[in-house]
């Protein structure tokens, strides 16, 4: 019989939420760490309460180009924390007064490599969000200046150690789902046309020219700033981009392979009216030596069409010879198994607030890492290659074709005009970091 829903946590779930746990319930280390955090917006201030929480962070600087979020952070650390840390507009003035030993990197995307480059050359260890830049060759340069300063760079892809992926993926490297030959990531959100907002003057406490950085200077609009700009693509890389590059992660977390040999994308703006430039609708192909994911979003109808959590529908479906496996976000994971009259198993989420993540287990694992020397969960180098897996469909659908990808080199194959998109120019006196 078709057995609904229920919640199975076998043993391999319980050591995987172990696993998740362990490194900050028990054997952490007394030393401390001075920190500094450059973007103070709404994601920012959420890596800077658990570095706080974790009891190992003395916060000794903050930098935004918004003064309003900086002085709304500050006032945010002294009631936690009665600390009093200085305040920059500045990533450079900062720099140049402080030597943070750990620096969080919380900005816009575009903004992610310089600073952390500049970060790790000032001795600092770094915590970056994902994606880790706008284009391909900017990784690359970040991962060499990690390397060559021997600093630990941890990319903020959470879903890394949260207990459910964990288990979800001892399930899969124990062959619990049988042969593997497609996955298919997917981000689906309501929404309709949108409206448009007319470009305005930016905030007096708004530094506009230095918030658009080495990217262009576009006139103010309210819906890229603070939290929009994730869907115009001169900042970011859309929903690709910013969700995307969690599910390419876990694809490349679960297969041996690092990454694809051809990758192919469409998709255009079909319904959205508003401001952004970024696709509402995309589809994208990803072929490996052994499989093929596909990546799809759409910026409307997210509705309970799809059979996930009704909110959020989200996640991977590996789909095996045994069955298919789902992997989600609010909803944890569920096996389907081939077999009708067989079991379906189902482990719950295990996230923390605010925005259900699990970012205490992540900066655990970072604490972890400087202390011991190891490589993070989420090193550089892996959310590199995590990054280059959305950039790729991002750059094939602008290109109209498909690319050929040599991953060894970071080259496009026999595409030479597709191979100049590897990077951009960026706007003086910033200068583009060289690999």
């Amino acid at each position: 019989m078709n057995i609904t829903r229920r919640k199975f946590i076998s043993n391999t779930a319980a050591a995987g939420a172990v696993l998740a746990a362990a490194p900050y319930i028990k054997g952490q280390s007394v030393t401390r760490y001075t920190v500094a955090l450059i973007g103070c917006g709404w994601w920012g201030n959420n890596i800077l309460r658990e570095a706080m929480a974790a009891g190992n962070s003395d916060v000794v600087a903050l930098c935004d180009v918004d003064e309003k979020l900086l002085n709304d952070t500050h006032a945010a650390v002294q009631k936690s924390t009665n600390a009093n840390p200085r305040r920059f507009r500045d990533y450079r003035e900062l720099f140049t007064k402080i030597r943070p030993q750990i620096v969080i990197v919380a900005t816009p995307d575009h903004w992610h490599p310089l600073i952390t480059i500049e970060a790790v050359k000032h001795g600092a260890h770094v915590y970056v969000e994902k994606p880790i830049g706008h284009t391909i060759l900017e990784g690359r340069a970040m991962v060499n200046a990690a390397r060559a300063a021997n600093r630990v760079v941890q990319v903020g892809t959470h879903r890394r150690v949260s207990p459910h992926n964990l288990s979800a993926h001892q399930f899969l490297k124990q062959g619990k789902l049988g042969k593997v030959g497609m996955v298919r990531a997917f981000v689906h959100y309501p929404g309709g046309a949108g409206q448009y907002v007319p470009n305005s003057e930016p905030p007096k406490t708004l530094d506009w020219n230095m918030w658009c950085g080495p990217a262009p200077l576009n006139p103010f609009n309210s819906r890229i700033h603070p939290r929009g700009w994730r869907n115009h693509l001169d900042y970011a890389n859309g929903t690709l981009g910013d969700w995307g590059i969690h599910w390419m992660d876990q694809i490349l977390m679960w297969t041996e392979e690092k990454y694809p040999k051809r990758v192919f994308s469409t998709g255009g703006r079909h319904v959205k009216r508003d401001n952004t430039d970024a696709p509402d609708t995309q589809v994208a192909s990803f072929e490996f030596e052994s499989f093929t994911a596909v990546w799809e979003h759409r910026q409307y109808a997210g509705n309970r069409a799809e059979k996930t959590h009704e909110n959020q529908p989200v996640g991977c479906y590996f789909y095996g010879t045994e069955g298919t496996l789902h992997i989600g976000w609010l909803d944890g994971w569920t096996f389907y198994p081939s077999n009708r009259n067989a079991q379906i198993i189902h482990q719950d989420a295990q996230l923390h607030e605010p925005d259900q993540q699990n970012i205490k287990e992540l900066w655990a694992d970072f604490i972890k890492s400087i202390q011991t020397g190891q490589k993070p969960v989420s090193d550089i180098e892996t959310g590199h290659l995590s990054t280059n897996m959305a950039l790729l469909g991002m750059l094939s659908m602008k290109l109209g074709r498909s690319v050929h990808w040599d991953g060894a080199k970071e080259r496009i194959i026999d595409d030479p005009f597709a191979n100049t998109l590897l990077k951009r120019e960026y706007r003086r006196p910033f200068e583009y970091p060289k690999a």
